[in-house]
């Protein structure tokens, strides 16, 4: 019941589901409203009960709800369709079409050309929704781009779009994956990239891009500054993937594989040679009272975190290692204790890298305040193994070290993320010694941020109290109206 009245000054009820209003009066019945919910539109069988156990008119149970809505049918199957990477031809296929008859005899059979206008129809439908996010967004877009290449050595470029949206949350949509001819030069990769962002008609919103260190993409960087209206002129506008950059370092530092990394991997592919092995593997697992669904992983040599991987597994199932080398005459790759010690070095040793790593590739929250203080924690850890006893940690901690100095970051950049550090309210919230650490860690972001960064930028940047106001204004004001 609602208090409204209606224009002749009677009593009306009101659809909890689809807002209809019906005359609430008694001396109308109720039969109106419930002729309303067996045909209401809102009505949503969340219950997987309540859609099984529908009833009919005559009172008999049936097993599915009570109006069958094709329009509603053929999209929930097209989206299932593009969700699952499902062939067209699934709708064709004789069995999939009895299942489709069983649930409802009713049901109009659709052709793989048909299925597919539905897919468009749902992407354009889709499509348009995002544009509608976007231009809601009040602030400036941070964008991300990456290229592949496919088996048949097609490129493709994606487009990933990262922004405040209007309630403070963090939204972050893909915008385009397409197909890009060659040659894939910088002034080729700007062209595409100007089209993508015109399409969606944010090409003077936005605030930043994130690149690997492909010398093209330097190239295209510096022709998108003059087509873009960007914060600073574009000072801030280039920003280098902090995950990719780790990945290189550890990439040099693991060229030369030490010898008890050599065994782990030969055990790995001993254990998963062949059917009876690994059945051998998990007897000795079993043996040990250890969990078996964790796994032996193998490492590829594109991905340096696939090694630091199959280390950690290996230590996990150290004891179940040492008992088949034990039972097993033909196992003569396990490593001995000197090079267990030396691999659970290692493996300490890349474990920071890997948790950095996962703390730069997240989406769910800002990074940009992360990178100064785990950059620190990197450095500080190649400091202390460049004096290391052991040599192959000294050796690829020092070939690290001189990895991460070759690449680095632009100047600008670099102290921009400090202040980002600064900034970051969450870093009050510490205690004891991570707290003294942070404390100091600020202190000296501020010092070199005084003495060391503005004067080299003062002739080509705003002051930095006048460029954080210009910043607020632009980005982040549009967000408190």
């Amino acid at each position: 019941m609602i208090d409204e009245l209606d224009s002749l000054g009677r009593m009306q009820s009101k659809c909890m589901k689809c807002d209809a209003k019906y005359i609430a009066e008694s001396s109308h019945g109720t039969g109106n409203m419930l002729r309303h919910i067996r045909s209401c539109k809102g009505k949503v069988y969340r219950d997987i009960g309540q859609m099984i156990l529908q009833s009919n008119a005559s009172g008999a149970v049936e097993n599915r709800p009570s109006t069958f809505k094709f329009d509603e049918f053929r999209e929930i199957l097209a989206l299932a369709i593009a969700r699952h990477n499902l062939p067209l031809q699934f709708v064709e296929y004789e069995g999939i079409r009895a299942v489709f008859s069983y649930l409802c005899p009713e049901v109009k059979h659709v052709s793989r050309r048909t299925i597919k206008n539905d897919i468009m129809k749902i992407h354009a439908k889709e499509k348009t929704k995002l544009d509608e996010l976007l231009k809601r967004a009040p602030g400036r877009i941070a964008i991300t781009s990456d290229c592949w290449s496919s088996i048949t050595t097609d490129g493709y470029i994606s487009l990933t779009a990262h922004f405040i949206e209007k309630n403070w949350r963090l939204g972050k949509r893909v915008l385009a994956f397409s197909f890009i001819p060659p040659p894939h030069t910088g002034a080729a990769l700007a062209e595409k990239m100007t089209c993508l962002l015109k399409q969606w008609g944010i090409e003077k919103r936005i605030a930043s891009i994130t690149l690997d260190n492909a010398s093209s993409n330097d190239s295209m960087v510096e022709t998108l500054k003059y087509d873009l209206d960007l914060v600073s002129n574009g000072d801030y506008f280039h920003v280098r993937c902090c995950a990719h950059i780790l990945n290189l370092i550890v990439q040099e530092g693991l060229k030369e594989i030490d010898d008890a990394v050599l065994k782990v991997r030969e055990c790995v592919k001993y254990c998963k040679g062949s059917q009876g092995r690994k059945q051998k593997f998990l007897q000795c697992v079993q043996h040990v009272s250890l969990e078996s669904s964790r796994g032996l992983r193998q490492d590829v040599p594109t991905r340096w975190n696939s090694t630091y991987m199959m280390l950690d597994s290996a230590l996990f199932y150290k004891k179940a290692l040492l008992h088949m080398k034990a039972t097993d005459a033909n196992f003569v790759h396990c490593p001995n204790s000197d090079e267990w010690n030396r691999i659970e070095k290692i493996c300490k040793f890349l474990s920071v890298f890997h948790e950095v790593t996962l703390a730069f590739s997240s989406t769910k929250y800002p990074t940009s305040n992360l990178y100064f203080p785990n950059v620190l924690k990197v450095r500080l850890l190649l400091k202390e193994h460049m004096g290391s006893a052991d040599r192959f940690l000294k050796t690829m901690a020092t070939k690290m070290n001189e990895k991460l100095k070759n690449i680095g970051l632009t100047l600008a950049l670099s102290w921009l993320l400090r202040l980002f550090l600064i900034l970051d309210t969450s870093c009050k919230l510490l205690s004891g010694h991570t707290k003294k650490f942070m404390s100091k860690l600020l202190i000296l972001s501020w010092s070199c941020l005084r003495t060391n960064y503005f004067p080299c930028i003062m002739n080509m940047l705003l002051p930095p109290r006048l460029l954080l106001l210009s910043m607020m204004k632009m980005y982040a004001m549009p967000l408190l109206l």
